[in-house]
């Protein structure tokens, strides 16, 4: 039946091939289970009627069967009252039923075979939903990794290391330079000694003294 064309899809091959052409897996398996959600409403829809109709021939052929039974059994009344023309007519109608009967069991078994036939076919659809629909977990993990490492490397591409290091070099650079000039600065703003600091300085001679003492006394001894 037309209605279940799209059973042949629910593969792994044909996902994985829309997943190829798709510009986000992700967007594409949730249309793709949304697909196969209306698909299956579509199918249970199918399905329930074919059982409606399935047992509406049940009653059917129950009632002919009734029926056969019942003229049978006032054919025989008839006949036990000696009534051969009411007997007739019993048996003219349990034929007519029983030609009904016949009708409504073949249309039966057609109808239960068919309805039979769409249980299973809805069954398959909603086991492969249901793997589908537990395999997208997985598949939406890996495509947020690759897409996480993507832009990893992408960052990683971009990323001019010996740039950063030239750089670095001349940050280096600079701040020596920075410190050299921060140092000479301090040394032109040392104040300079005044006169009476250099004439003490001068004056100042109790080492070199002690030190010719030394020296004098060493000589004596030799």
């Amino acid at each position: 039946m037309a209605i279940f064309k799209r059973i042949r899809d629910i593969t792994a091959a044909s996902v994985n091939d829309m997943l190829d052409k798709a510009e986000d897996p992700v967007k594409m398996i949730n249309q793709f289970l949304r697909d196969m959600e209306a698909e299956i409403a579509e199918v249970e829809t199918a399905v329930a009627k074919q059982i409606a109709m399935e047992r509406r021939f049940e009653e059917q052929r129950d009632e002919a069967a009734a029926l056969v039974k019942k003229r049978e059994e006032q054919a025989m009344k008839a006949l036990e009252l000696n009534n051969d023309e009411l007997a007739r007519k019993a048996l003219s109608d349990k034929k007519e039923q029983q030609d009904r009967l016949n009708t409504f069991s073949s249309e039966y078994d057609r109808a239960k075979a068919l309805a039979d036939e769409l249980r299973a076919r809805l069954d398959q659809m909603k086991d492969e939903y249901l793997k589908m629909k537990g395999r997208r977990e997985m598949l939406v993990a890996r495509a947020d990794a690759a897409k996480v490492e993507k832009q990893i490397n992408h960052a990683m591409g971009s990323f001019n290391t010996d740039s950063a290091s030239r750089g670095f070099t001349r940050m280096e650079e600079k701040v020596r330079q920075m410190e050299a000039e921060a140092e000479a600065s301090g040394e032109l703003r040392k104040p300079k000694a005044s006169i009476d600091d250099e004439l003490e300085h001068l004056g100042d001679h109790s080492v070199e003294d002690e030190l010719q003492a030394l020296k004098a006394k060493l000589a004596n001894k030799e």
